[in-house]
């Protein structure tokens, strides 16, 4: 292949991979617009006034006042009482995996920072100087235990003697 041919290549994929995202926004500008209409409609019921149901009359004497300080007394509820369980409305495949591949690429995004934090070189450091204290401070403490276990059994030794010193020994406490 020629240089030319391999530019007219490279142009025509450039081109078809435009046309792809033009396709694809297209059909992405669609769907918003459409559950923008949705959403305005569902706004649109929610605001509107109810005319199914009839004010209330006050010289009706069947119907009762209801006063919310009257939390106490028992009166008698007609309606049905409500589920408050509330129904979730039914999504399409395509908007779950959307939700599904989006929390999995923040879930990706946030481990991997962490990830990439924890093993930076300042934290390596810190943490091989930490564990290096730790271990001088842990060998020191076992060193002072043993000083301190050997006098305890050097002094039970001589409580044993009833003070007289060892007989191969110098009868010092050089620990």
């Amino acid at each position: 292949m020629t240089s030319e041919q391999v530019g007219l290549a490279a142009a025509g994929l450039v081109a078809l991979v435009a046309l792809l995202v033009a396709v694809r926004a297209h059909a992405r500008a669609a769907r918003a617009e459409a559950g923008a209409a949705a959403l305005a409609e569902r706004v649109a019921l929610l605001e509107s006034p109810v005319a199914s149901v009839p004010p209330p009359r006050a010289d009706d004497a069947t119907t009762g006042t209801y006063v919310i300080t009257g939390v106490g007394t028992d009166v008698p509820v007609d309606r049905p009482p409500v589920d408050p369980t509330p129904v979730a409305a039914p999504i399409d495949g395509r908007l779950f995996t959307d939700i599904v591949a989006r929390e999995t690429v923040v879930k990706a995004a946030s481990w991997s920072h962490g990830l990439r934090r924890a093993l930076s070189p300042a934290n390596r450091n810190r943490i091989r100087f930490e564990m290096r204290q730790e271990t001088r401070r842990a060998g020191r403490e076992r060193r002072a235990e043993t000083r301190q276990a050997l006098r305890e059994f050097r002094a039970r030794q001589r409580a044993d003697l009833g003070g007289r010193p060892h007989v191969g020994g110098t009868g010092e406490d050089v620990a």
